[in-house]
């Protein structure tokens, strides 16, 4: 087996996405279309937050992609500044607006399940602060690379700037867990089990468990055949620029 660093060649990622594209896009919509359906329509209502508890299987897989996205920027990133591989540096590109989709999604959909249960559309609580933060290094991000003409010095300058917004990603996740203020509750997803005797206490029913799970891995392969076309087309663009820049010289 060849090395990873194979895939930083452009011609061979290319190739590699062309293979895989479809197979990822087809289970992630598979996931996607059972997950939502069984989780919206043969789930019950939950005992204290109704109907409105079904937010979770929008609420919870788009704010985990969210936060992982720009995660993965941040290994992309730190990739292009050791190694200098162009494709790690267009990946983290790719992936930046579909992150800002996601944080959207988790911000609206959070607002929407938040008003029933809090009485408020928005509140200052520490997650929900530092996931709002956290969308605006996203719309920076963004306008960085679009404000720079070179783009190595654009991919330099936005790998700092990934690293900086690291730490608001960080806090998004673990916010909860560092001040104890907030009307944020803890994570969701997380299933801790207390065993008292013959009683067992879950976070989540496997009732909606299960179907979270799903929508978990449609999200999470959503994002990477999202991730796979952008970075090829941004290679393709890049190879055009190229081409046009010594058509031009020549």
């Amino acid at each position: 087996m060849g090395s990873i660093w194979e895939y930083a060649n452009p011609v061979k990622f290319s190739q590699t996405v062309s293979r895989f594209l479809a197979p990822v896009a087809i289970v992630a919509g598979a996931c996607l279309v059972v997950g939502l359906i069984w989780g919206f329509f043969f789930t019950p209502d939950d005992f204290r937050q109704g109907s409105t508890v079904k937010i979770i299987y929008l609420h919870v897989p788009s704010a985990l992609m969210a936060i992982n996205a720009w995660f993965m920027m941040l290994v992309t990133s730190l990739i292009w500044l050791v190694r200098r591989h162009h494709v790690s540096a267009l990946a983290a590109k790719a992936a930046a607006p579909i992150g800002m989709v996601m944080t959207v999604i988790a911000l609206l959909t959070g607002a929407i399940w938040g008003q029933p249960m809090w009485g408020t559309w928005w509140a200052w609580d520490p997650r929900l602060t530092s996931f709002l933060i956290l969308f605006l290094f996203y719309l920076g991000y963004i306008a960085l690379w679009e404000a720079i003409d070179d783009p190595d010095t654009a991919a330099d300058l936005t790998s700092v700037l990934c690293i900086v917004g690291s730490v608001f990603a960080v806090l998004s996740r673990y916010a909860v867990n560092f001040w104890n203020q907030g009307l944020h509750q803890g994570a969701s997803f997380a299933r801790v089990e207390a065993v008292t005797g013959a009683d067992t206490t879950e976070k989540v029913s496997n009732i909606f468990f299960y179907p979270l799970l799903m929508c978990i891995a449609g999200f999470v392969l959503l994002f990477v055949a999202l991730v796979l076309l952008r970075t090829r087309t941004e290679i393709h663009k890049r190879r055009t620029r190229a081409l046009l820049a010594r058509e031009r010289l020549a």
